[in-house]
Parts: C-alpha cells; sequence; structure tokens
C-alpha cells in the first residue's frame, strides 16, 4: 500500500547536540516501565490481585538495573547527548538500544496478543482463562521475541540505524495503539458491571472495544497523525531516540 500520509525531511529538524538532564530523567520511567512489565505472569498479578512483594521486589531490581544504566547513559533518550544524528547512515546500533528496544517490543507485543487471544476464547467459550493463558503462554511468546531482537528482526532492534526514518514510526505508532487500547480494556474491565452482561456478552463488547482502538489508532499512526509517527525522508541530519 502507497504511504499517502505526512512526512518529514530531515534538513528540516532541529539538531540537539547534548540531551538536558531533565530530558534524560523523563525517559528514565519509560525504561523503569519496559522491564518490569518483563515477567508477565507476575504482572498479571499485580492486575489481578494488587501489588504484592513479588513486584516490590522486582521493582527494586529494576529500578537499580535502570538507574545504574541510567548513569551510564546506556538507554535511549537517557544518553548524554543523541546516538543517531544522520538518519541515512548505516551506522553500528549499539547494543543497549537494540536491548532495550527488544524489551519493549515485548511489552508492546506479549501482552496485546495474550489479553486477545483471551477475549477470543472468552467471547467463544463464556470462560476467562487469562491466568492460564499468561501461566502457558507468555514466556514462549517471550521467547520468540527476544530471539527475533538477536536476529536484528525487529525495527530499531537491527545491526545498523539505517532505516532509523522508517523503523521508529512502526515502533511509535505500535505504541500509541496498544497503550490505547490497553488502557480502555483495563477501564472496561474495572467498571463494566459484572451482573450486567453475560460472560460472552460482556467479552464481546470488550473485545470490540479493543480491536476498535487498535484499528483506529494504527490508522491514524499509519496517516502520520500522531506523534513520532511521520516517516522522515533523507536529508541532512536528524536526531532521534
Amino acid at each position: 500500500m502507497r504511504y499517502r500520509g505526512k512526512v518529514e525531511y530531515a534538513q528540516q529538524r532541529k539538531i540537539r547536540e547534548s540531551n538536558t538532564r531533565f530530558y534524560r530523567l523523563c525517559h528514565w520511567p519509560i525504561w523503569i516501565w519496559v522491564f518490569f512489565l518483563a515477567p508477565g505472569p507476575l504482572t498479571f498479578s499485580l492486575f489481578a490481585r494488587g501489588f504484592h512483594s513479588g513486584n516490590m521486589i522486582w521493582l527494586a531490581a529494576v529500578l537499580i538495573g535502570t538507574g545504574i544504566a541510567g548513569l551510564r547513559g546506556q538507554m535511549p533518550g537517557v544518553e548524554p547527548r543523541p546516538y543517531i544524528l544522520r538518519f541515512d547512515e548505516d551506522k553500528p546500533n549499539p547494543l543497549y538500544r537494540r536491548v532495550c528496544y527488544t524489551f519493549a517490543w515485548n511489552a508492546v507485543l506479549s501482552f496485546t496478543l495474550l489479553n486477545l487471544a483471551g477475549l477470543l476464547i472468552a467471547a467463544a467459550t463464556g470462560v476467562f482463562y487469562m491466568k492460564q493463558i499468561y501461566h502457558a503462554g507468555y514466556f514462549p511468546l517471550f521467547a520468540l521475541i527476544l530471539i527475533l531482537g538477536i536476529l536484528g528482526k525487529l525495527p530499531r532492534v537491527g545491526p545498523s540505524t539505517q532505516s532509523e526514518g522508517s523503523e521508529r514510526r512502526y515502533f511509535y505508532g505500535s505504541v500509541w495503539a496498544v497503550t490505547a487500547a490497553q488502557t480502555i480494556l483495563l477501564v472496561l474491565w474495572k467498571t463494566m458491571p459484572a451482573n450486567a452482561f453475560s460472560v460472552q456478552t460482556a467479552s464481546l463488547i470488550k473485545l470490540a472495544a479493543f480491536l476498535g482502538t487498535l484499528l483506529f489508532m494504527g490508522l491514524l499512526a499509519w496517516r502520520g497523525k500522531l506523534g513520532r509517527t511521520r516517516p522522515i525522508l533523507p536529508g541532512e541530519l536528524m536526531v532521534s531516540d
């Protein structure tokens, strides 16, 4: 499909020679969240039963690990200066970027696919198997995404940064769509009256809202209507994180 949305030109972008402390600090919570979500069943228990000791221990480990990496400038957006300045340059993609974006793709894809599977099964059978789905399906899916990351088959995770101008929009478009859809699903999960509908009807409503949001936000991202979702065409310089 030919792209018909808005684009950006690299030579028109303001060049940022360094990242301010505030800018770097604002990116730290993003990576805290990404790595905090990594143990899927533990995250599922957080939303099912609330914050408990296991979540506390893991959060402390993530805070320490990402804090050390942040002080060393080893996370995207937390570097003292931007790593990518010329978007079409065949430049090696550092290991820390490949690791961080692999785990970010896991946070984007795994929970979305597992929640979608749970909603489809509940809509068909009238029974929720979310806990069983997370315990049986999360780690195989996580392993698959890690393998794809190691092989450099995910956007922003390849050995080179040469395709950054297009790959960044796939990443941020996915983040926009998944964040909106997961938020709406969580709101429906918490607010929909338990006895107002049958399990199948309630699941169909949630499924329709979930898929509808994913498709709507995905379309906006494809058209370049959301932040950082416009392709950057070749030119002089760019800054990316």
